[in-house]
């Protein structure tokens, strides 16, 4: 009985975990889309965006590390601005997770 008891709490907190991370890949989808100002998608090409931007690098090919995009979002890169005074720093890391979760990047 305590077997099952450990195993279901297990499975529930993975669920939850899960869920949790579903809930801020939508995020970070919609604002690499939607709200970050200028948009991601308006420079950068990422297919499960949906974007064919080419002034930035093609994010499919680069296959960013959720590092690497944290601190380009956050600080900026050549001609890309900084957002870290227009995102908060949940944005920033939803945004990072989201873009090396599609491209098949390092995501811890």
């Amino acid at each position: 009985m305590k077997n099952c008891v450990v195993s279901a709490l297990c499975l529930l907190l993975t669920s939850a975990v899960a869920m949790a991370d579903d809930g801020l890949l939508a995020r970070g989808k919609q604002i690499f889309s939607e709200q970050a100002q200028p948009s991601c998608a308006i420079c950068h090409t990422l297919s499960d965006a949906g974007s064919t931007g080419a002034i930035g690098p093609d994010l499919d090919e680069l296959k960013p590390s959720r590092q690497q995009v944290h601190d380009a979002v956050r600080s900026g890169v050549g001609v890309m601005p900084a957002f870290e005074e227009t995102l908060s720093a949940e944005d920033i890391n939803a945004v990072a997770l989201y873009v090396a979760t599609v491209t098949g990047g390092a995501t811890d």
